[in-house]
C-alpha cells in the first residue's frame, strides 16, 4: 500500500552486508544483541526495527517535510488540433482515445514532501482498484435511465418566422436540438447514448419572444409549462446571507485580504434589499442579478481604499447603505447605467 512504498523510500531494502546509514531520530544504539540476521524478504532485524520506528513516525506526522524522489507519471496530453467534418471537440476526443496508450507509459523523477508524496500514492493505489470500464458502463445505464439536462436561456433561439435574418438560424438551432430532445443516439467518448427517458427541463425569461415563437416541433416536447414570479424582498435577503458563497460572505473573505473586518448588519442587508426591489421595478427587473451591482456600488469606496483604509473595521448598516446610493435610485437615467 501507500505506506509500504513510501518506507520503501525513506529506507530501501537492502542486502545484509550492506551498512545502514539512515538518520533516524531517538534510534538505539547498536549493541551485542543487535546481531543482523538476513531474513527472507532481504531485511535484517535491525532494519525491521528501524522500519518501524519509522512507520511510527510517519503515522505522527514528524517525516512530513522530509524530501524524497520517485517516479511519477505524465499525464499531460499533446494538444492535438484535427479539423474535419465532426468538429473539432469531437475529433480531439476520438483522437485522445486512440492516442492515450501512447503516453500512458511515460515517467519522470520528482521530488517531493513526504505528505505530498503519500497523498500522489493513496491516488495511484485507488485508480488500481478502481475499473473504470465498470464505472463507464453503470455511468451510461443511470444517464439514460434517469438523466436530467436543463436547457437554460432558449427564449435565445426562439423568434418569428422570417426569410432572413437571425431568425433563420435560430430555427436551424431548433431543429438541431429537436431529434436529441425527441431520443436518438448521442456519441459520446464513453459510448452511444440514448437520450429516449432522459428528462429534458427549458428555462428562458421571454421578454421579447414568447414560448409560441418556438417551432411547434419542439412547443410539443415541452409539453407542461411552468411561470415562475418575480423575487421578493425576503427572496433577496436569503439570497445575501443564506448561501455558502453568498455576496456578504464573499466581500467580507475579499475585504478581509487586505485586512479589512467588513460588518454587514441586518438592517444593511435589508436596506440593500430594499434598493434591488426598487431599482427593477424603475428600470429593468434583472432579478438577483441586482444584489451584485448594488453591493458593488455600496462597497466601492472600502475596496478602493483599500489596505490605507482607517479604522480597519467597517460596519455596513442602513445609514451606510443609503448614503452611497440613495441619490443615484433617485435617477432613474443615472440608475440605468450605473445600477
Amino acid at each position: 500500500n501507500a505506506e509500504e512504498r513510501i518506507l520503501d523510500l525513506l529506507l530501501p531494502p537492502r542486502s545484509s552486508n550492506v551498512q545502514d546509514d539512515f538518520d533516524l531520530e531517538d534510534s538505539p544504539d547498536t549493541s551485542a544483541d543487535d546481531v543482523s540476521i538476513p531474513t527472507s524478504n532481504g531485511r535484517d532485524e535491525q532494519s525491521l526495527r528501524t522500519r518501524e520506528k519509522l512507520r511510527a513516525q510517519l503515522r505522527e506526522g514528524k517525516l512530513d517535510n522530509r524530501l524524497v524522489e520517485l517516479e511519477v507519471r505524465e499525464k499531460n496530453f499533446p494538444t492535438i488540433e484535427v479539423a474535419g467534418p465532426q468538429g473539432v471537440e469531437e475529433m480531439g476526443i476520438n483522437m485522445k482515445d486512440m492516442l492515450g496508450n501512447l503516453f500512458q507509459g511515460r515517467t519522470k523523477r520528482r521530488r517531493m514532501r513526504v505528505d505530498e508524496a503519500t497523498e500522489y500514492f493513496v491516488q495511484e493505489e485507488e485508480e488500481r482498484l478502481i475499473d473504470m470500464d465498470t464505472v463507464s458502463r453503470a455511468a451510461l445505464e443511470r444517464v439514460e435511465t434517469s438523466g436530467i439536462i436543463f436547457l437554460d436561456e432558449i427564449d435565445k433561439i426562439a423568434g418569428r418566422e422570417s426569410g432572413s435574418g437571425p431568425d433563420v438560424s435560430r430555427e436551424g438551432v431548433q431543429r438541431d436540438i429537436l431529434p436529441i430532445v425527441e431520443g436518438t443516439s448521442v456519441n459520446t467518448r464513453y459510448g452511444m447514448v440514448r437520450t429516449d427517458h432522459i428528462l429534458f427541463i427549458a428555462a428562458g425569461a421571454f421578454h421579447v419572444s414568447k414560448p409560441s415563437d418556438l417551432i411547434p416541433e419542439l412547443q410539443g416536447r415541452f409539453p407542461i409549462r411552468v411561470e415562475l414570479e418575480s423575487l421578493t424582498l425576503e427572496d433577496f435577503k436569503r439570497i445575501l446571507t443564506e448561501p455558502k458563497n453568498s455576496l456578504v460572505k464573499q466581500y467580507c473573505a475579499l475585504l478581509e485580504t487586505e485586512g479589512i473586518e467588513l460588518i454587514v448588519t441586518d438592517e444593511g442587508i435589508d436596506a440593500v434589499a430594499r434598493y434591488a426591489v426598487r431599482v427593477n421595478e424603475q428600470t429593468e427587473n434583472i432579478g438577483a442579478r441586482r444584489l451584485q451591482t448594488i453591493m458593488e456600488k455600496v462597497l466601492e469606496e472600502i475596496s478602493f481604499e483599500g489596505p490605507d483604509l482607517e479604522p480597519k473595521r467597517q460596519v455596513i448598516d442602513a445609514e451606510y447603505v443609503s448614503r452611497e446610493i440613495a441619490d443615484i435610485v433617485k435617477d432613474q437615467d443615472l440608475s440605468r447605467y450605473v445600477l
